[in-house]
């Protein structure tokens, strides 16, 4: 499947998702949010695919939404509306690219070579892991234009960097740079433009060739879900027969016998048809 605003490249077991809208800064449009959400739906149905990178072309990553036809752009009723739904209206039909990409139970990297601002950084949020070029400059800019953070950032943000810098960014909507995201905990790593990707590829090769896919699908979910959780109960509700369920299984022998016999291991689980019986817990909750 061919799309309108991404590029969608499988090389060995990564995909690299590219923002194509270069002539706009890979401006978000609503075509882009339906796009997107399809490219995780992709990744998570194919086993071939262990690790998704996603950047943007040229030389931006996403400058937001693209609001070329003026402010109507926001306006869920208009023409051309960038809108995630309109007011009373369920979102997009599969829950939109948020709940894609949360849900996506493979591990996802943004590889922000360019402009991140408002969707465009908030896209970036259900990700695990956030590295940054050098030249990005990131916002959360939507009180300076009348609007609240959206695709979920008010969940997301203070998660990741803690409510004191979450307010600050967002009560201030001004551009922040790569290192003052570094320095905030917003991206890991900023690296010269020239190597963004190539280290984006780096981490997900270390992934894709030391970890059991099943794995790291529970561990993500885990690590998001319970994290912000009062008390370790609920969780020491589901490590413990994940755990033993494991346990049994043919992808810890194998990871205990590519240890002993010093070699890479093979993992065989895979996460279409090997996920624990009780996965998704949250459902059952």
């Amino acid at each position: 499947m061919s799309y309108e605003t991404l590029l969608y490249q499988i090389d060995g077991p990564i995909l690299t998702v590219t923002l194509n809208r270069p002539d706009k800064l890979n401006a978000y449009t609503a075509v882009m949010g339906v796009e997107l959400a399809d490219a995780f739906h992709r990744a998570d149905a194919d086993d071939a695919v262990r690790v998704v990178i996603v950047t943007g072309a040229g030389r931006g990553f996403c400058a937001g939404a693209d609001i070329s036809g003026g402010a109507a752009a926001f306006d869920a009723d208009a023409k051309g509306s960038v809108a995630f739904a309109a007011p009373g209206k369920a979102r997009q039909e599969g829950g939109g690219f948020v709940e894609a990409i949360f849900a996506c139970r493979k591990p996802s990297i943004a590889a922000i070579n360019g402009a991140a601002v408002g969707v465009g950084a908030t896209l970036t949020l259900p990700m695990d892991i956030r590295i940054a070029s050098s030249t990005a400059k990131l916002g959360f800019i939507f009180a300076r234009r009348g609007l609240v953070p959206e695709a979920g950032s008010a969940w997301f943000l203070p998660k990741l960097v803690g409510l004191p810098q979450a307010l600050r960014w967002c009560l201030s909507g001004a551009l922040i740079t790569a290192d003052d995201a570094k320095a905030g905990g917003l991206v890991g790593e900023v690296l010269e433009p020239d190597r963004l990707l190539a280290r984006a590829r780096e981490i997900a090769l270390e992934i894709a060739e030391n970890t059991a896919p099943v794995s790291i699908a529970l561990a993500r979910q885990m690590l998001w879900r319970f994290s912000g959780a009062p008390d370790p109960w609920g969780l020491l509700k589901v490590d413990g027969p994940l755990s033993m369920e494991l346990g049994a299984g043919p992808d810890v022998r194998e990871g205990v016998g590519a240890f002993l016999e010093k070699r890479p291991p093979r993992f065989p689980g895979r996460v279409s048809s090997d996920m624990p019986a009780a996965y998704p817990w949250w459902d059952e909750a």
